[in-house]
């Protein structure tokens, strides 16, 4: 079959992460699937829930919000009220927290609690693993810097993580689907990843149909090349985030001209 923009099967969309678009937060990331464009930020409060507190946990903690701004669809979306989320946003604030902390020594952290937020402001399939690789990029670039003001003498994160689609359309199994692919799929899976090639979650459904364990297995393959590129571009990200070059500046730039 052909793909939209003339990709091949196992081709990625365009990937890029704009740094630094939320100068209030510790550290933040415009998230660009294609199309699909979130902005991850993370905030590290020097407190814990109440909850840790009360039950003796030791250590820190992470905890994710995400949203869909109301003009992120083609059709208007309803925006969230506190208190009044729709299923699937707590869904994939679950899943975005889940994986993060997958990868995080909460004990290392210290008293400290770590705010991911993630706003979807252009949707165009793929929202939840373009959050999860985005805020793990924003999360290691927090680090880095209370590293580097002393504030943290151990660095809590372990590893990179980071999420992407795959999925079976006309019985041809697709890497990165966008809307249009993930509207239509006989088979939709987003698969989580460590960049150790380690599962932390794998989601999958047939949308009215069935799949067999080689179809499976061509997904996942399909999923760790993905991840192996995505990864890459994560380090890149994270390599220049507190060196910035006019390459950043221009994306900079474009992003509050033009996007």
């Amino acid at each position: 079959m052909e793909r939209l923009h003339q990709r091949a099967y196992d081709q990625m969309r365009p990937l890029e992460f704009v740094l630094n678009v939320a100068p209030n937060a510790t550290a933040s990331v415009l998230s660009c699937f294609g199309n699909t464009r979130v902005i991850c930020a993370v905030t590290i409060e020097n407190a814990v829930p109440r909850w840790k507190k009360i039950q003796n946990v030791p250590g820190g903690w992470l905890t994710a919000e995400y949203a869909m701004l109301p003009y992120s669809t083609l059709d208007r979306k309803k925006r969230d009220s506190a208190g009044k989320q729709d299923g699937r946003s707590v869904e994939i604030q679950r899943l975005i927290g889940r994986a993060l902390r997958s990868v995080m020594d909460l004990d290392a952290l210290g008293e400290r609690t770590i705010w991911v937020d993630c706003d979807v402001l252009q949707a165009d399939g793929g929202t939840r693993t373009a959050s999860i690789t985005g805020a793990a990029v924003a999360l290691a670039i927090a680090i880095n810097r209370l590293i580097a003001r002393g504030e943290l003498t151990t660095n809590p994160m372990k590893k990179l993580v980071s999420a992407v689609s795959v999925g079976k359309l006309q019985g041809e199994a697709l890497l990165d689907l966008c809307y249009v692919e993930d509207r239509d799929a006989d088979v939709d899976m987003n698969i989580v990843m460590t960049e150790s090639g380690e599962y932390v979650e794998v989601q999958g459904s047939g949308e009215e149909a069935v799949f067999t364990s080689e179809e499976m297995a061509q997904m996942l393959a399909l999923a760790t090349k993905g991840i192996a590129s995505i990864t890459a571009a994560q380090k890149e990200a994270i390599a220049r985030a507190d060196a910035p070059s006019a390459e950043d500046f221009n994306s900079l730039r474009d992003f509050f001209q033009t996007r």
